[in-house]
């Protein structure tokens, strides 16, 4: 009687354990996370760098991307698509090199997603470079309005001499674009003309042209 008691209350012991278990079918729906690729990353961090309005630096971390050997012709398309977007934007400074992108996927890269907007994107770079050459060479187009011209073609180097020859004064936003590409630089060794400029996050700078004073 005794031992028929206990083998009663073992059997319930063991039923309540399986009532409260998790059920099998439970555990086989939950959700696994797949890690990002290092492709997605990359193009997070150019977003996130855009955002913070470090567009040259966002351009520059696509032009590593495009050397990357493991993309795929589909990747590199997209990688070439965004450096002409942020290349052709205001902020970009290089109008000549965004319509070399979009060249390079329509001429080698057709066979890719990106191939169709690539040739809209052409289209309109195409008509802005054109644009810009013929305000360029109008008579009454003033030394700074060539100045600002000559930037966003991605013409840095003439810009440049024609900035320091006819001392001007290019705004805020050309001067921290200047200083993110590497013509100017921040230093108590460097000479020459400074140009107060602030970041986007509101960091302030005096800069001088990095050849300067070295």
């Amino acid at each position: 009687m005794i031992r028929s008691g206990l083998f009663l209350a073992a059997s319930a012991l063991v039923l309540a354990a399986c009532s409260s278990a998790p059920a099998a079918t439970e555990r086989a729906t939950t959700p696994v996370v797949q890690p990002a690729s290092g492709f997605a990353m990359a193009m997070t961090t150019v977003e996130g760098l855009k955002e913070a309005g470090n567009t040259q630096t966002a351009i520059d971390r696509l032009t590593q991307l495009t050397g990357d050997p493991d993309l795929s012709r589909d990747q590199l398309a997209k990688t070439l698509l965004r450096r002409g977007e942020l290349r052709m934007s205001p902020e970009g400074y290089d109008v000549m090199g965004a319509v070399e992108d979009f060249e390079e996927i329509v001429n080698t890269l057709d066979d890719t997603t990106s191939y169709a907007e690539a040739q809209t994107l052409l289209g309109s770079a195409q008509g802005a470079e054109a644009a810009l050459i013929e305000q360029l060479n109008l008579p009454e187009t003033t030394r700074q309005e060539k100045f600002d011209i000559l930037m966003r073609l991605g013409r840095h180097e003439d810009a440049i001499d024609l900035m320091i020859a006819s001392d001007l004064t290019p705004d805020n936003q050309t001067l921290i674009a200047m200083f993110q590409i590497g013509y100017l630089c921040e230093g108590d060794e460097l000479t020459g003309r400074g140009y107060d400029a602030v970041e986007p996050d509101g960091t302030a700078h005096t800069l001088r042209f990095c050849d300067f004073g070295k």
